[in-house]
């Protein structure tokens, strides 16, 4: 069983009902979706009043609206923007562009003037069909990046599914592990995320970079990538890791088509069901393009703001973009239209 927040308003609005994941969002209807074993799929919608003292519900609705705590010591009463340095030759869209140190310190430090709360720093390219790249280069690449920028104070988080990278960046004073692979790409990465008491965003990928878009298949995308989700939370904290390390990202464009990733964006607010910060990164994607005039990687600017507003509007903590000035600024006006 899922359940989906629905009519979400400013919360203190009239009909904005129960406050979503304590932010200043709230909803005043739900929608349970029930899957049986078979692949069968129903759904109901109603009100939150007529279902919230069922029992079956009950931890559904307080795992929805419970506040969540800082991640990586940033508050999240506004949603949080994380901006990307690729020090990469193949990134899909900007690969190349910052491959040098100085190139990337320099985007790096434009990024944090811009307005990003966290700057997210990989080395390896994921985009569809990239090959792997040694943990050597990796941590070559990214290490002397992480480490100007956590001297400076910023909150550095490391891209990588490399349990050594994630280590060789930890040291250098990355503050948090944002893996692909949600800890299972590397037998020794879930160790490290204990070990180092790190935050960690775990993401949903269908399959591995070089395969992940070749013909991918759901049953029902939005639970399908839930249940996976809710999998990797549960093992995470079997194994130690503190729930207030956790967040989830559904993964737009990794192993997804078109449809998938539009059902998975109209469930945002499902994903909170889980207890932890939800990120959502979608800049630049090629769904966009798809979805309007087959535009190039960077002019698919407005399509990012428009998807980040539209996570903002199901409460999505974290977005992860390219273009920071232009999602600060719009952050801005939704951040002043829905003050309670």
């Amino acid at each position: 069983m899922y359940v989906r927040p629905l009519g979400i308003l400013s919360h203190g609005v009239a009909g904005s009902g129960i406050r979503l994941a304590g932010g200043s969002l709230g909803f005043g209807m739900v929608e349970v979706i029930v899957r049986d074993g078979e692949g069968g799929i129903r759904r109901a919608a109603g009100p939150v009043g007529e279902v919230a003292d069922l029992p079956a519900l009950a931890d559904w609705l307080d795992a929805l609206s419970k506040p969540r705590a800082p991640f990586a010591g940033l508050a999240l009463d506004r949603p949080a923007i994380m901006g990307i340095v690729n020090v990469t030759p193949d990134s899909f869209s900007d690969g190349g562009d910052f491959l040098d140190h100085d190139k990337a310190i320099a985007q790096g430090t434009a990024l944090l003037e811009a307005g990003a709360d966290i700057l997210d720093v990989g080395g390896e390219s994921t985009r569809p069909g990239a090959d792997p790249v040694a943990a050597e280069e990796e941590i070559r690449r990214v290490a002397p990046v992480v480490r100007h920028f956590a001297e400076r104070g910023a909150v550095v988080s490391i891209d990588t599914r490399h349990a050594a990278v994630m280590a060789g960046a930890l040291e250098a004073g990355a503050a948090i592990i944002n893996d692909v692979t949600a800890l299972t790409g590397d037998a020794d990465s879930l160790g490290v995320a204990v070990q180092s008491k790190a935050p960690v965003v775990l993401m949903h990928m269908r399959g591995e970079p070089r395969t992940m878009q070749t013909a991918p298949d759901y049953v029902d995308a939005p639970t399908d990538v839930y249940a996976y989700l809710a999998g990797r939370v549960a093992a995470c904290l079997a194994a130690g890791v503190a729930p207030g390390n956790l967040c989830v990202d559904p993964g737009i464009g990794f192993g997804k088509t078109v449809e998938h990733n539009l059902a998975v964006l109209r469930h945002t607010a499902m994903y909170h069901g889980m207890g932890v910060p939800v990120l959502i990164g979608l800049s630049r994607k090629r769904f966009i393009a798809s979805l309007s005039r087959g535009e190039e990687p960077k002019d698919r600017m407005a399509g990012s703001l428009a998807g980040a507003l539209a996570s903002f509007d199901q409460g999505a903590q974290i977005v992860r973009v390219h273009d920071v000035a232009e999602t600060f600024q719009a952050r801005a006006i939704w951040l002043a239209l829905h003050k309670a």
